[in-house]
């Protein structure tokens, strides 16, 4: 996949998931919100992947994985994280509410407040999460 298809993938993740939440989907809705800052993420390690340069094997290992933590730090973007939570509250509070997404998610059962939180937190238009990986994708 390329950065392209990652950012593409992303905006359809957090469709799909809002789709699932308005047909009271809570679980599905919640496991496909998590993909929509994952694919986010690896948009923005995408990014930074230099044509014909061979890749750092760590760096390439690091990218297969779902931890959306361990996506940020891959990606670079601790210090953007640091200063995005320390100067929007709002932005910290949805960052703490996404940082716990999980893949193994789909083994369970989600309620509609936690699938509603974990939207809200993504897609929130002033203080999301997606908005602030848009900026680095």
């Amino acid at each position: 996949m390329n950065r392209s298809e990652f950012k593409s993938l992303s905006v359809i993740r957090l469709d799909e998931a809002t789709c699932l939440l308005k047909n009271k989907s809570y679980s599905g809705a919640y496991y496909l919100a998590g993909y929509t800052v994952e694919c986010a993420l690896k948009a923005c390690i995408s990014k930074q992947t230099q044509r014909y340069d061979f890749p750092d094997k760590q760096r390439a290992l690091d990218s297969w994985q779902h931890s959306l933590t361990k996506l940020v730090q891959t990606a670079g973007l601790e210090t953007s994280l640091d200063a995005e939570t320390t100067a929007d509250p709002r932005f910290a509070t949805n960052w703490n509410v996404v940082k716990d997404w999980s893949e193994q998610s789909r083994y369970g059962q989600t309620d509609q407040r936690k699938a509603e939180a974990l939207i809200q937190a993504i897609s929130d238009k002033g203080h999301g999460v997606l908005r602030w990986l848009k900026r680095h994708w």
